[in-house]
Formats: structure tokens, C-alpha cells, sequence
């Protein structure tokens, strides 16, 4: 299992929260291993394996880390900057799955210039 389908489907799910001009903009594209969710082309959240892969604007890396079931997403050994992993335990609920959703937008949308 490169990745968690149940995880993958809640994103899905949940993306309708957002205007349609930004939900329909959000294509799936496998990455690291595993499911990434980017929009236009930036990408925002992605599942590898049960953990849910959060990009974060530099400002809120802190407060990110610093929540429970969060820590730096280190790829072969690298912390990587402005990404995050969650772990099962952070983003049980709908409202904590929104949060990251939104995040990861945020993170998107500013690397396009549009916040």
C-alpha cells in the first residue's frame, strides 16, 4: 500500500468546501510515493501511506510542528522545507481534515500570487 485510498477518498470528499472555481481546479498526481493534490500545478496536501503530507507557508511551520500527530516530513533523510506529515491521530475529524486542506491551499495560492 503506497498509500491510504481511505484518506485519499476523505480529501476528495472534502473538497467541495472550497468555491468550484478552486475545487474543480485541484488535480490528483502520483508523487513521493504516493497521492498529491495540487492546484494549478502547486501542490497542496497528498497521502503517503496512512500519513496526510501538508505543504505549509514558512510562517506557520512553527505553530504546525507544534501541534499534536505533526512533525517535518523527512524524505530520504532531508527535512524538507515547508512541508509537514500528519499523522492518522491529527486529522481524524472532518473539521482537523479541513484545516490541513486549507492550509495546504493557502500554501498553493500563495506560491501563485493569488493571496
Amino acid at each position: 500500500m503506497a498509500y491510504s485510498e481511505t484518506l485519499a477518498d476523505r480529501i476528495r470528499q472534502a473538497l467541495p468546501i472550497f468555491p468550484g472555481t478552486i475545487s474543480n481546479a485541484i488535480q490528483e498526481k502520483k508523487m513521493f510515493g504516493g497521492l498529491a493534490f495540487l492546484y494549478k500545478g502547486k501542490m497542496t496536501v497528498g497521502v503517503i501511506k496512512d500519513d496526510l503530507m501538508v505543504r505549509v507557508k514558512p510562517e506557520y511551520m512553527e505553530k504546525s510542528l507544534n501541534t499534536s500527530h505533526v512533525r517535518p516530513m523527512a524524505f530520504t533523510g532531508k527535512t524538507m522545507k515547508e512541508f509537514i506529515f500528519v499523522g492518522p491521530g491529527g486529522y481524524q475529524t472532518e473539521l482537523q481534515l479541513q484545516h490541513w486542506l486549507e492550509l495546504g491551499l493557502s500554501h498553493a495560492r500563495h506560491k501563485l500570487n493569488e493571496e
